[in-house]
């Protein structure tokens, strides 16, 4: 066959215009079966005219289960990630008539793994001279942008990766210290726990509950104070007549221990959300997602600053500026005090 001679579409069997064929390893496809594939399918000229033919009843399929999809929440700016908890499925999509574009339903039983990347780009700051020209700062001055990536790894005949960018073009954050980069700090910790739900949920937390190493910090987890399960050997005045005690008597007891528990929550480096009274130990609370209270401390002003390179010290420490105004340096935790 020549090269202009006409093709035909080994799947629905139509005409294929000029520039519109779309190799297979055994075969032609049109543009418009083409675009029926996955999007995230990405080996169409190593598969075959089958191979294809099967992938497309999937998609037909699939197309027919979204009437079924009901997602509960949304993770993400431009492409999105929707949720049904319900059914266990999620889909990955930019579009807002997802229906209508077959996105393919995934089950997070699928998921075998979910890693966010995130990507610093730095550009330097320059002023202009008498002349005209750009010059650094002395000391040179930055501007930074943050971009987060998701990458998701699937057990699916089709595709085995999902990348998208979590965060917004043209909206990064441009320190890690706002609000927007904590913003999607939580969606992406939010995501990471929906799709593997067995390292950040019950199934790990239970086994770790039940590991015999960890039975002291499950006692721990389970009474307001830390020495209160030696309670009973170390009798206190008037516990023989505890439990005839009024109401109003045992709650000031329970109020007496309060205060030491907080102690020795800070003393293990974990904290109590005020949400829901689950104790954790990183940056986010493991049950609803509340940012820890110190994770503000930084726009608050409740902590002192010093420059980590030179030493100077801000007067005013609810108004931190970006960059050290002596040696130019970026100001981050390394500077908290």
């Amino acid at each position: 066959m020549g090269l202009f001679d006409k093709k035909f579409c080994d799947v629905c069997g139509e005409k294929i215009g000029l520039l519109g064929n779309r190799k297979l390893e055994d075969g032609n496809l049109c543009k418009d079966c083409a675009k029926k594939l996955s999007p995230f399918f990405s080996e169409r000229r190593a598969s075959t005219v089958e191979e294809i033919k099967q992938q497309l009843a999937y998609r037909e399929e699939n197309k027919r289960q979204l009437a079924f999809f009901n997602p509960n929440r949304t993770i993400g700016t431009d492409k999105k990630v929707y949720i049904d908890d319900s059914s266990r499925k999620f889909i990955v999509t930019s579009s807002s008539n997802w229906r209508e574009s077959n996105p393919d339903i995934i089950e997070i039983s699928q998921v075998t793994g979910c890693n966010i990347d995130i990507k610093e780009d730095k550009d330097e700051i320059k002023q202009t001279d008498s002349q005209g020209n750009k010059i650094s700062y002395n000391p040179p001055r930055y501007k930074y942008e943050y971009e987060f990536n998701v990458e998701i790894t699937v057990n699916s005949p089709w595709f085995s990766v999902i990348r998208f960018e979590l965060s917004k073009y043209g909206q990064r954050p441009d320190s890690r210290y706002t609000d927007l980069y904590r913003e999607y700090e939580h969606q992406a910790d939010e995501l990471k726990r929906a799709l593997m739900p067995n390292l950040y949920s019950g199934q790990f937390t239970q086994q770790y509950q039940q590991n015999p190493q960890y039975q002291g910090q499950q006692n721990f987890n389970q009474q307001p104070y830390v020495q209160q399960q030696n309670f009973n050997q170390q009798p206190y005045q008037g516990q023989q007549n505890l439990n005839r005690q009024p109401y109003q008597q045992q709650q000031n007891f329970n109020q007496q221990y309060q205060q030491p528990a907080q102690q020795v929550t800070q003393a293990v480096g974990m904290w109590v959300c005020s949400n829901c009274g689950t104790q954790n130990t990183g940056k986010f609370c493991q049950n609803c997602g509340s940012v820890q209270p110190q994770a503000n401390a930084y726009s608050s002003g409740a902590r002192t600053y010093r420059c980590d390179k030179c030493g100077w010290t801000p007067a005013d420490n609810t108004n931190i500026p970006k960059f050290c105004p002596q040696c130019g340096d970026v100001f981050d935790f390394n500077d908290l005090n």
